[in-house]
């Protein structure tokens, strides 16, 4: 997906419009990429009916003949019935870092962008197997939407957050203690970040007690490596501390936490920008089954 830059003068400081694709072909972006990562994860072979097989057991008096499986029963001698359960509706947020870290790229397509992308998949990919999709930005903007099952109103908090600034701070970890309260169930958490904030990875474990979360850290080709030699001075995006650096250190370590997050239980995956991921996203999602259960 391409995008291509418009940059203006607000009262909120320097705003950049992503004018890529037209809302049409936006949308159809991110419908290829749901089918993309939903493909192979329905392990049901009744997709569409609205009910998961969950197993076979003797036939009793009273069952109805429809729903004798003859494959057990060819194989056992004996008559079986096939047993399904109802999916489950799983809440999914999509907690996305809307910080200047993110905007700042040395390549066509930034961070932001990429994870925007991936966060339209996600959500189109949970609302057909029935799970509603909440979205909250975690930078200091208010950005946050309550649980939807409108694709259409997925679709219009996508278009607004195509228009971001290039001055805002993390607040990764004091959004996550804000939303924790408020979450009813047990739910599918997902944080499209890359993780420019310490304090995020504790909030994160934390919250890993109580829900599902995948963490999906988003690495500029920049922070894999600085080459050259020499001293060099740099300025943090966000905070706008300045500091020097040895030319050929690596300044940012995008595996520091993920030892901490594995004993917590918590998936993590590194998404490169310009490098190939859905094939190990939708390894992860087909794995951990998150949108195994639903309809389609």
């Amino acid at each position: 997906m391409s995008f291509f830059r418009r940059v203006e003068r607000s009262g909120e400081g320097w705003i950049e419009q992503l004018t890529t694709l037209d809302t049409r072909r936006f949308a159809l972006a991110v419908r290829k990429l749901a089918d993309g990562l939903a493909y192979g994860v329905d392990r049901s072979p009744f997709v569409g009916s609205g009910l998961e097989f969950a197993q076979a057991r003797p036939y009793q008096e009273g069952d109805s003949i429809r729903a004798i499986d003859w494959r057990v029963t060819a194989r056992t001698g004996k008559h079986f019935v096939r047993e399904y359960e109802t999916p489950k509706s799983v809440p999914c947020y999509l907690l996305i870092d809307t910080s200047a870290s993110m905007t700042v790229a040395s390549s066509e397509t930034s961070k932001y962008e990429l994870a925007l992308h991936v966060a339209g998949g996600l959500a189109f990919a949970a609302l057909d197997r029935a799970s509603p999709v909440g979205v909250v930005g975690v930078g200091e903007r208010a950005v946050r939407v309550g649980l939807s099952p409108s694709r259409d109103r997925v679709m219009q908090w996508l278009l607004e957050l195509r228009r971001y600034r290039f001055d805002e701070r993390t607040s990764l970890a004091a959004r996550i203690a804000e939303l924790a309260p408020s979450l009813a169930q047990r739910s599918l958490v997902v944080v499209l970040s890359d993780l420019h904030e310490p304090a995020a990875v504790g909030a994160i474990k934390r919250l890993g007690q109580r829900h599902d979360c995948l963490v999906l850290r988003f690495v500029d080709p920049a922070e894999r490596t600085l080459r050259g030699a020499g001293l060099l001075r740099a300025r943090e995006a966000e905070t706008g501390r300045e500091f020097v650096t040895h030319g050929r250190a690596r300044w940012s370590d995008p595996t520091a936490w993920s030892a901490d997050f594995r004993r917590a239980g918590i998936d993590e995956l590194l998404i490169h920008v310009g490098e190939p991921f859905e094939s190990r996203l939708r390894e992860l999602l087909r794995n951990r089954e998150w949108f195994g259960k639903g309809t389609r």
